[in-house]
Formats: C-alpha cells, sequence, structure tokens
C-alpha cells in the first residue's frame, strides 16, 4: 500500500461510479503514480488533474459571454487532447473532436456547424487551417511560446475552481460533439453527456476488470468516439494509467507496448489485420498487453492475433451515437458479438417493414442455416441512451423513426439470441433478387491464407441489382493464384451460390478513413474501371482471368444497352 503521499486514492466503485466526468477529474488529484505519458511526456495523475484545471480556468475566461460552452480540437493524439477533456469536462464545457483528414470548406464547415469559439490546435495541423473563413474562432497553438505564457497564470488552478455556470457541471450537460463518418452528406456531430460517459467508462472498467494497475494504450485518434469512450473514460474511472500514441503505427505497435507496459488497447476498422500483416517476431508474445477491446477485427483474424501474440480480443458492439449495445459473454460463439447489453429491447428488422426478420438456424454440424433469410437493420425498441445530434433534427428524426432506435447496422440472430455483425445498411448487396451482407463474405474471405485485409461491396449489375466485387490485399510475398482461390470458394461450406465474388481487385495497401475503417465510398467509386488488377469470373467461364481492356470496353457497353450506364 501506498502513503497518503504518494499512493493513489482508493477507485471509484464501479457500482457506484462518479455521475461525471468532472469528478473522475477532481478524484485523481493526490495520486501521483504515472497517470498521462508519450514519448516526450510523463505526468502523474496529479498533474494531469491540476493541468486539466488550469485550461478550464482558461477556457472560462476565453469563451464568450453567451457562447455555445465548445471548444474544437484539432491534434494528433498529443497529451493536450485528453487534457483538454478533462478541462472541459471542469468546466461544464463539451469537446468537439475536428476531423484533422478533412479539408478546406468541410474542415471549416465542421468547426463552424459545432460552434467552435475557441479551437485547439497545433503547429503541424496549421496548414490545414490555411486561407479557412472561420468568423469568432480563437485559435489556440499548444506547441508554441504564445500558449504557455496564455497558460501560465493558471498554473494554480484547482478542479472545481473555474465552471461555467454556478453549481458546476451535471450529468445531463454535453461533454462530446464527435462526427460519425457516413457514406454520404456531411458527418453528423452526435452528443455525449458527462453522466453517459462516465457510465460508459465504469461499464467498461467494471466488465474488464480494469485497475489502477493498468495501462491503457490510446492508438486510435482520440478525435473519436472509440478512443475517448473505451479506452480514455474506462481508464479514468479505473485510475489507470494512458499511454499516448500520435497516430496509429502497427510497426511501432509491440515497441510502444513494452515501452509503456501497456496492458490494455482498443482498436476500429482494420488496425489488427496491420498488426498481423506486420513480419513475426519470435518474441511477439514477450509484451504485458492482457486484452484487446474494439470492433470489426472478425473471429478468424481475432484468432491469429491471440496465436501470434498472445493476448485476448474481445469483439463488441455499440453504436456511436450509443443508442444499442451488444455484450459479450461465457458461451459466445467466435463468430457472433453477443447478446443484446441489459436494458436494451434489440431486434433485427426488415429495413422497409419493420417486421422481425427469423433467426438463423444451427444445424447437427454445427454450421448456421437460413443466414441470408435472417439478415436485417438492428434496432433498440425500448429506451435507449442516444442523445441526439447537435442541430440536426432531420438525422435525429431518421435514427428514431417509429419510436425505434435504428442503428444503422445489419445484423442477424441464432435461436439463443447471439447476435451477428453482417456489415452496415449500406454495405447490402442484391444478388439475383437475393439479399447478402458484405461483412459475412469478408470474414470468408479472410480465411484464405494469402489474404492480409478484404473488403467486399456492390457493383452495379449491367441489367439489374448488384454483383460482388471483393478487394484484396495479399501478404508480402504472395501472389494471386486464381485457381487456388477458386478452389478455396469451392471448398467453403457456408459460401452461398451467389456470395462468390464476379471480380476481385488486387490492392496494395487498402484505402482506409482516418479510423481505419475500409473506405468502401472510394471502392464502390471506382469499381472495377482502376488501376490495379483486376480479376474477373465471367459467366459460365471455368474460373477467373484478368479483365482485359477489350472485355472492360464491353461490360460497359452492357450497362449502356441496358439503360443503366448512370449507374456506373
Amino acid at each position: 500500500m501506498g502513503t497518503a503521499e504518494t499512493g493513489p486514492p482508493a477507485p471509484p466503485d464501479h457500482a457506484t461510479a462518479p455521475r461525471t466526468v468532472a469528478e473522475l477529474v477532481h478524484h485523481r488529484l493526490g495520486d501521483h503514480r504515472p497517470g498521462l505519458t508519450d514519448h516526450d511526456t510523463r505526468l502523474s495523475h496529479h498533474q494531469a488533474a491540476l493541468a486539466a484545471a488550469a485550461r478550464a480556468a482558461l477556457l472560462v475566461d476565453l469563451l464568450p459571454r453567451g457562447a455555445e460552452p465548445h471548444v474544437g480540437v484539432l491534434l494528433d493524439n498529443t497529451p493536450e487532447f485528453p487534457l483538454w477533456l478533462g478541462a472541459a469536462a471542469l468546466a461544464g464545457a463539451a469537446v468537439a473532436g475536428i476531423n484533422p483528414t478533412r479539408r478546406g470548406a468541410e474542415l471549416a464547415r465542421d468547426i463552424l456547424h459545432t460552434e467552435c469559439r475557441l479551437l485547439v490546435t497545433e503547429r503541424a495541423q496549421l496548414p490545414l487551417l490555411a486561407g479557412l473563413d472561420l468568423p469568432g474562432v480563437r485559435v489556440l497553438v499548444t506547441d508554441t511560446e504564445e500558449y504557455a505564457a496564455l497558460l501560465a497564470p493558471y498554473a494554480g488552478a484547482k478542479p472545481g475552481e473555474a465552471v461555467l455556470r454556478r453549481g458546476g457541471p451535471g450529468p445531463a450537460d454535453r461533454l462530446l460533439l464527435y462526427f460519425t463518418s457516413g457514406s454520404t452528406g456531411a458527418p453528423k456531430a452526435a452528443l455525449c453527456t458527462q453522466g453517459r460517459l462516465a457510465h460508459a467508462g465504469a461499464s467498461l472498467a467494471g466488465h474488464f476488470s480494469l485497475g489502477p494497475a493498468d495501462v491503457h494504450y490510446v492508438c486510435m485518434p482520440m478525435f473519436h468516439g472509440n478512443a475517448v469512450i473505451a479506452d480514455w473514460a474506462p481508464a479514468l474511472v479505473a485510475g489507470a494509467g494512458v499511454a499516448l500514441r500520435r497516430r496509429f503505427s502497427a510497426s511501432a505497435f509491440l515497441d510502444d507496448v513494452r515501452l509503456f507496459g501497456a496492458t490494455y488497447f482498443t482498436y476500429v476498422g482494420r488496425a489488427v489485420q496491420y498488426l498481423l500483416a506486420t513480419p513475426p517476431r519470435p518474441d511477439d508474445r514477450d509484451n504485458p498487453l492482457r486484452l484487446g477491446f474494439g470492433t470489426e477485427a472478425g473471429a478468424v483474424d481475432a484468432a491469429r492475433f491471440a496465436e501470434r501474440f498472445g493476448v485476448r480480443l474481445v469483439e463488441g458492439y455499440g453504436s456511436s451515437e450509443g443508442g444499442a449495445s451488444v455484450q459479450r459473454g461465457p458461451g459466445t460463439p467466435p463468430e457472433a458479438l453477443g447478446r443484446a447489453a441489459p436494458g436494451d429491447d434489440l431486434a433485427v428488422v426488415d429495413p422497409e417493414t419493420g417486421r422481425e426478420r427469423p433467426r438463423a438456424r444451427r444445424s447437427p454440424s454445427g454450421s448456421l442455416t437460413g443466414v441470408p433469410e435472417a439478415i436485417g437493420e438492428l434496432v433498440n425498441r425500448g429506451a435507449s441512451p442516444f442523445e441526439g445530434y447537435w442541430r440536426n433534427p432531420e438525422a435525429e428524426a431518421e435514427r428514431l423513426r417509429g419510436g425505434w432506435y435504428w442503428t444503422g447496422d445489419l445484423f442477424y440472430r441464432d435461436e439463443e439470441d447471439f447476435l451477428y455483425f453482417a456489415g452496415r445498411t449500406e454495405d447490402r448487396l442484391r444478388v439475383d433478387s437475393e439479399n447478402l451482407a458484405a461483412a459475412m463474405i469478408e470474414n470468408i474471405l479472410a480465411r484464405w491464407s494469402p489474404v492480409v485485409a478484404a473488403a467486399v461491396y456492390a457493383v452495379p449489375d449491367p441489367v439489374a441489382g448488384d454483383q460482388v466485387m471483393a478487394a484484396l490485399a495479399l501478404r508480402p510475398g504472395e501472389a494471386f493464384a486464381p485457381a487456388a482461390f477458386a478452389a478455396f470458394l469451392a471448398a467453403q461450406p457456408d459460401l452461398g451460390t451467389k456470395m462468390a465474388p464476379r471480380f476481385v481487385r488486387l490492392v496494395a495497401a487498402m484505402p482506409v478513413t482516418a479510423t481505419n475503417k475500409i473506405h468502401r465510398v472510394a471502392l464502390r467509386k471506382t469499381g472495377f474501371q482502376c488501376e490495379d488488377p483486376v480479376w474477373w469470373h465471367p459467366p459460365g467461364a471455368a474460373g477467373y482471368r484478368i479483365l482485359s481492356d477489350g472485355e472492360r470496353e464491353a461490360l460497359l457497353g452492357e450497362y449502356a444497352a441496358q439503360g443503366r450506364a448512370a449507374t456506373y
């Protein structure tokens, strides 16, 4: 046990966690263990709490009277990001995470739409702001002498001293405005209150038995909800240390984990595939990690990760807006995500009629049957913790149509109520009048040993509906063998007759978004009209062959002849 001078305060009971994030920050006072580190900075929990209080005091003084209490943060994962999260919590303000992959008018739109009167950034991001019209926005550049001088008078501030309203922040006060990625239109700024973030942190800390001895490695971008809700918040509840990586690096991952003594990390998108694509080392299993939590790794890659690194990955599901969640529990099949979280009344329904879809059935051999008929959109028919979008009533109404929360995600459910992810609603394919889900086909393609990453998406059929196209990234030294690929597909018992890709695009690296999710919009946009090699399996042909320029022109001619040229 540590002394009162150097030991940590007792961590809050997860069952009775503080009601606000501000309370969690305040609770770290007096804890002199390492709390916030990166390659250049090392702060104790106590120092981090005081640094957040100083920024809270600065925020209160700089924010114009009557303005929305919103602070835009345009930073990589530097210590300033979590310090400003803590500052906003203490002051009763909200942080809008600004995506640095946005450009020009889109970037300006994100800042102005969320009504940020303060924008916290760094010199590396300043070229993104050059030439933007941001009326009324004051920019603070953290790695400058001017910023240090501006902050210096507030060095003695204590948590709770500087607040925007009498009584201090409460559970219902906004804390996050985080943009959800969309395939079309401008991203929407989802809201998250202090109470919901504190509850989410406590829930995950309790579920995974996280505590003061843990170190959370935050390598996913903090402008995205995953890093804040599933990594930073549980660390704050548990009294765990936080170690930051400026930007995700697969090659530096293991070195960082060892340097920081990391025990827990989160991931999204294709991060796990990138880690598996790094050259194996004989000491891969020599690391302190005990758990990774995230989405979209898939059962195949999760097993490969556990075998190679000795680390268990737990696949979870929670919609970005917080409207529905699925929890993994004992007995969950490897390919399933789990069952509905307590309090959620989840159902899988036909998105057009709202009728519940039939359940997939497990055959005597253990495989699931009736999956295509079971796929539908996941909805929450019960009370939803969704807190809305900033200044976007149309998007809120669409999300809550008919009194249900519509996730926009495709799932299917088996007879034991286990739920299986099948992709986004926009990832649905309709081939020969049959509905298919991209994620199901991707999971099958991931079993082929030469593949390091697979993406499945729809390209228009010349006559009606869609055809299946897959983009494959192969392991170093591997070449696409069409006969072996066809034989692999033929051997897969769960590959339906309509699921085999008509087109296969070979990519050196999968195009991804800033959160490491596959950039399907870009893949769909180019289809088979791309610079990369494309193999295809023509109707009636014996196997796959390279799509020649002549065949590509002939296909485009078919679209024109059928009046579907505009679909391509």
